[in-house]
Parts: structure tokens; C-alpha cells; sequence
């Protein structure tokens, strides 16, 4: 029971340092991404659309997973930063594109047609989880 407790006592602070640089990571993507979108999700959930909401949460919860998994298999802050930037540029500059592709979609959300928000978060979260695929390495071992 000592060493549980020593163990603890020895790793919460990391925990908690490393866990705070993954939520700073995620606030300033989820910023990021709301700024990058041609509409205005925040003005449109406090609207009362709730096509807004699905597509924000979508994005929220997109930008999460790779950070998660970076978090999950960083050796450290650094490598926490330098992954978690990496895989939050790669899906900002994803999301950008399927909101190019999807020209109509803006048009849609504003609508509050829900078609189109399932459509942008099955893409927004199919995209993130091969980013965090794709940064897991087997060969750490971390329990």
C-alpha cells in the first residue's frame, strides 16, 4: 500500500502538468477553429440552432482525440507540445478543407438543417481518429 501511495505521490503532479498542457492545447485549437469556420458557431448556439451545436461539439470532440493520444504516448512536455500542435494543425487544416468541399454546408448550419452537422462530425471525427492512429507508437508500453 506504501508504494501505491509513493507512486502517486510522485507522479500526480506530472499528471496534472502534462493534463493541463492537453487542455491548453485544446482551448487554443477550439479557438482557433472557430475563427477559421465561414460561419459563427457560438452567435448561432446562442441562437438556439442546434445544427451549430452538433457541428461545434463535433469539432471540440475531433480536436480531443489526437490530443488524447499524443497526450496517451508523450515522453514528456515537449513531446506533448510539439505532437499535440502537429496533429491540431494537421485537423484544423482537415476541417478547413471539408468545409471547402462541402460549399453548401455554412448555408445549411445557418439553417439548422442537422443533415449537414452529422455530416461535418462523422468527417471531423473519422479524420481524428486516424491522426491519433497514426501518432500512437506501440513500441512505449505505457500503462
Amino acid at each position: 500500500m506504501m508504494a501505491t501511495l509513493q507512486a502517486f505521490q510522485q507522479s500526480f503532479p506530472t499528471f496534472i502538468f502534462m493534463t493541463a498542457i492537453a487542455g491548453v492545447l485544446l482551448l487554443a485549437a477550439s479557438t482557433v477553429y472557430i475563427l477559421l469556420t465561414p460561419w459563427r458557431e457560438l452567435a448561432l448556439v446562442r441562437g438556439g440552432n442546434g445544427s451549430a451545436g452538433l457541428d461545434l461539439a463535433g469539432a471540440i470532440v475531433g480536436l480531443a482525440i489526437p490530443i488524447a493520444s499524443c497526450l496517451a504516448s508523450s515522453l514528456g512536455p515537449f513531446d506533448l507540445l510539439l505532437w499535440g500542435g502537429v496533429a491540431l494543425i494537421l485537423q484544423l487544416l482537415t476541417y478547413r478543407i471539408i468545409d471547402m468541399i462541402l460549399r453548401d454546408i455554412p448555408k445549411r448550419i445557418e439553417a439548422d438543417e442537422a443533415g449537414a452537422a452529422i455530416v461535418l462530425i462523422a468527417s471531423k471525427v473519422s479524420v481524428a481518429m486516424l491522426l491519433a492512429a497514426g501518432r500512437w507508437d506501440p513500441e512505449l508500453h505505457r500503462f
